[in-house]
């Protein structure tokens, strides 16, 4: 193994045509080495045949380079890059055209520059927008099917085969210089120096450059930031502990830094520095904004056209976009415009299978007339974006103030009350089936009480129908987080993609099935929607749907975490009153035939 300043010298001799030696003080100051150090390093280089007389690399020289030779590189692609809103909507993040060039198209033609041809690009998330690239570049693509649901260790898991002396490079990265070499001495993670306070992942290294500690966040340090090499010795290594971990939902879940972090023992990675103004990474649009100033002005995005449209504005006029932390179901962003704030709603990837945009834009339209959802503009109904006032000092409604339950619960009396139903339904019992079907299918089925909860659901929602109650408009999604109260205290109930025509129940079913409320609570809620204490059909009725509305969402709790979204401790809960209140019902719905409640639980 060659030490580092005897790679560094033969390299230099490598790249480089002298028409004459170069000289040890050449060196000296090339290498900031002292004279003494060269001449000892050339006497060593010599004696070995690793370089001639006159400095000039041999044979030898060259065999001896081989292992530092840079075999390949990795492109990670994967992921969506939701921080930069709206843009990452239409297209991956990679494909933005920035002074010019597609930056994905500029790091491969780099790479091929430093003489790394084989490259491998790891696809997910809008895939077959980059599928050209293969031909164009005679790339290697790998598809990891897993982005939407688990980082990036999920992309190196695909690749592992190819990791040896390796580029590992994200997609999004712009060098103002060429940073890639055919030759590195070892392992290494690219860094740039922050003076000031930042959350990047800040590194500690030693005196020969090893990194012994990261941690997130820090001041005047040296963070993570570019591309990575990975050595024989890192990959060999770094695979062995990937495969042992990987099952690990704290390694499928977090960075790969994460893990790293989690394994820096047994992983030398070392530091190396580059100046400000050679990396960058891209983490918003106005951040790109700064870089390129033309930049918003010159993009094609159907994003920007639609807000254009509708707020007669022009593209500039769009500023201060900040995305909004993702929902369940769509994603969204803040922008500001002409001084007014607004958030523009774009839909998720696979909710066209159980969302009927159309019904929901006819909701929002009545939603507005009834002075429910006062902040609503704009929605097309066939591509389900929707533009919206920004609500201000917005805040969930709280279950246990009762002024806001009140007004909450005058506001779906107000829309159970509007004349009209919806063109559109919300069959509940058809959508359980699909989504049974779908968490079978993922195979999530498998748990002990799987079709008793399905059983007595199907025996409740029978009874139910049986009742004969009619069917009004219902907003479907009825519980806290939908009721937003503004700084003035207003009260907007939002988010209406499940909106149709249902049993009124459905929408005092979730209201309960996702509060904390004890039972005598939850009747005096019924007695508050309904103006008078429930009788004994109305709480079989209503807890019936308590039950029902539970195993809904625990349904879809199921099919949002197979899809690789976090739903909490909400699983629980709905799993929970889906058997309460169940039992409450079959047992107030018995009770005549028996003469008394019967005790005839859902185990």
């Amino acid at each position: 193994m060659l030490s580092k300043l005897q790679f560094d010298i033969l390299y230099f001799l490598l790249k480089k045509n002298f028409s004459s030696s170069p000289s040890q003080r050449e060196l000296s100051e090339t290498f900031s080495v002292s004279l003494g150090k060269i001449n000892s390093c050339l006497k060593e280089l010599k004696s070995s045949d690793l370089i001639n007389s006159e400095l000039c690399i041999t044979e030898n020289g060259k065999q001896a380079l081989l292992p530092y030779k840079v075999q390949n590189a990795v492109i990670m692609a994967a992921g969506m890059s939701s921080r930069f809103a709206p843009l990452s909507y239409e297209k991956p993040k990679a494909l933005l055209k920035v002074h010019g060039e597609i930056l994905i198209e500029r790091q491969i033609r780099q790479l091929q520059e430093a003489g790394i041809n084989d490259i491998t690009l790891v696809v997910g998330y809008m895939k077959e927008k980059m599928f050209y690239l293969a031909d164009k570049f005679h790339l290697n693509l790998v598809v990891n099917e897993d982005y939407y649901r688990y980082n990036n260790p999920s992309s190196l898991m695909r690749v592992v085969d190819k990791l040896k002396n390796t580029y590992i490079c994200s997609s999004d990265d712009y060098f103002t210089e060429n940073v890639f070499k055919p030759y590195v001495y070892q392992a290494y993670y690219a860094a740039v120096y922050s003076p000031s306070k930042t959350d990047e992942y800040c590194m500690k290294a030693n005196q020969k450059g090893k990194i012994i500690s990261v941690s997130i966040g820090g001041q005047n340090a040296w963070y993570m930031t570019g591309h990575v090499y990975f050595d024989q010795e890192f990959s060999r290594n770094f695979i062995r502990l990937l495969q042992q971990d990987y099952e690990n939902p704290e390694t499928k879940t977090q960075l790969w830094e994460n893990f790293y972090m989690r394994h820096l023992n047994e992983l030398a990675l070392y530091l190396k520095p580059y100046p400000a103004g050679v990396i960058y990474e891209f983490d918003s649009l106005s951040e790109l904004q700064k870089f390129d100033q033309s930049y918003v002005e010159n993009v094609d995005s159907d994003i920007f056209q639609n807000i254009q449209k509708i707020l007669s504005c022009n593209a500039k006029d769009i500023q201060q976009i900040e995305p909004i932390k993702a929902g369940m179901t769509n994603t969204s962003f803040s922008f500001l415009c002409a001084g007014k704030k607004y958030v523009y709603r774009h839909p998720g990837v696979g909710t066209d299978a159980y969302i009927n945009r159309k019904g929901e834009a006819w909701a929002m339209h009545v939603a507005k007339e009834l002075k429910l959802d006062p902040s609503f503009l704009y929605m097309d109904e066939k591509k389900g974006w929707k533009l919206s006032s920004f609500i201000n000092g917005a805040k969930t409604m709280d279950y246990h103030d009762p002024s806001q339950v009140e007004r909450s619960l005058e506001m779906v009396r107000t829309l159970h009350a509007y004349p009209q139903k919806s063109p559109y339904s919300f069959d509940i019992w058809k959508m359980i089936h699909s989504f049974t079907s779908q968490i079978e299918q993922k195979g999530r089925d498998h748990f002990e009480d799987y079709q008793t909860l399905y059983k007595r659901t199907k025996e409740l929602y029978v009874l139910a129908e049986a009742d004969g109650v009619p069917k009004c408009l219902c907003h479907c999604d009825c519980y806290d987080q939908n009721f937003l109260a503004d700084e003035n205290g207003n009260l907007f109930l939002i988010d209406w993609e499940y909106a149709g025509t249902a049993d009124p129940a459905w929408d005092l079913g979730t209201y309960l099935a996702c509060s904390d409320y004890s039972l005598g609570q939850a009747e005096k809620i019924l007695s508050i929607y309904l103006q008078h204490e429930p009788n004994k059909k109305e709480l079989c009725h209503y807890f019936a749907y308590t039950s029902i509305s539970a195993y809904y969402w625990f349904l879809w709790a199921i099919y949002q975490e197979s899809m690789g979204k976090s739903v909490g401790e909400y699983l629980y809960i709905w799993y929970r009153y889906t058997k309460e209140y169940g039992n409450i019902a079959w047992n107030l719905y018995h009770s005549d035939r028996n003469g008394d409640e019967t005790n005839e639980t859902a185990n």
